[in-house]
């Protein structure tokens, strides 16, 4: 992983030799896992839940607890957020007040694609919410910050290519309103009428855009079998539910097609980090990147 990149990204509030509080694991029970670690329940606290990151990716653990944290205290609807903490093997994680009988939207609609258009119109207002909140913009990241650092030591484009994207990064909309980070249906969660944002570790601010291009990637341009492993539905009921979204986000006359077409060059700036940190180029997406850079 860049470093350079990374800690463009951090911020100069976060303190990567915080080593966190020592826990035992034989305390905790895993209930799931996945690519960016494992998530365990306390066997005595049924309120606790502990977020366990790979051993390659304990600053992630670091920099998620900080923007929890910084989230949590702008009443941004998230999970409690505790300690930051490590265990016997070196691996850092994340207590967090436990949310029993949770659900991400993305299971919800793929148990029941008849809820789509609802489950989007409430995603859609859970978004303007979060990106009407102002923030400390000396507090909390910049977006543009953090794709720029990303763009200035990409093994994959050339000086010229460079050149382009910090221009279109630097000629974004300026606000200081939230962005979750990695915005999309798998990463809101709710339980009855109550509903959260998780997984909220590349919380920043800026345009909304950078946030909605997240959701438009997954949604819309990543592949079948990935959908339906990760988000538990066929491509065509996910696409469903991104048109649904954005025409509740952007409300009545709004162009879908306007707007995805504007979207697909924010979508381009997440391909390029995304294939930066897996060290290949995404064939399915590169028609987009080509297009980028053919205007």
């Amino acid at each position: 992983m860049n470093k350079r990149a990374d800690m463009n990204d951090m911020g100069k509030h976060i303190d990567m030799n915080d080593k966190g509080r020592l826990i035992d694991l034989n305390d905790f029970v895993l209930f799931g896992g996945g690519f960016m670690g494992e998530s365990y329940n306390h066997k005595q606290n049924p309120d606790i839940m502990l977020k366990l990151y790979p051993l390659n990716w304990t600053w992630m653990a670091v920099k998620e607890h900080e923007r929890a944290m910084q989230a949590y205290a702008l009443g941004i609807p998230t999970p409690e957020p505790g300690d930051l903490v490590r265990v016997q093997d070196g691996r850092k994680g994340i207590l967090f007040r436990r949310i029993p009988g949770k659900k991400s939207f993305a299971r919800a609609v793929g148990e029941d694609p008849s809820q789509t258009e609802a489950f989007a119109l409430l995603f859609a207002d859970m978004c303007k919410r979060l990106h009407s909140t102002r923030v400390d913009t000396n507090e909390i990241p910049s977006v543009k910050d953090h794709y720029a650092g990303v763009i200035q030591d990409h093994p994959y484009l050339t000086t010229a290519q460079q050149d382009k994207v910090l221009q279109f990064i630097a000629d974004a909309p300026e606000t200081d309103t939230a962005l979750h980070g990695d915005l999309h249906f798998g990463n809101v969660i709710f339980r009855g009428d109550e509903r959260w944002f998780i997984d909220i570790g590349e919380f920043s601010y800026g345009s909304p855009y950078f946030d909605l291009a997240v959701s438009m990637m997954t949604m819309k341009y990543s592949p079948e079998e990935r959908i339906r492993e990760l988000y538990h539905m066929d491509k065509r009921t996910s696409i469903r539910f991104l048109e649904a979204f954005l025409a509740a986000y952007f409300g009545p006359g709004c162009s879908l097609k306007d707007i995805e077409e504007e979207l697909e060059r924010y979508v381009v700036l997440r391909t390029l980090m995304i294939q930066r940190d897996l060290g290949f180029i995404i064939p399915e997406r590169q028609p987009l990147v080509d297009a980028f850079f053919a205007e």
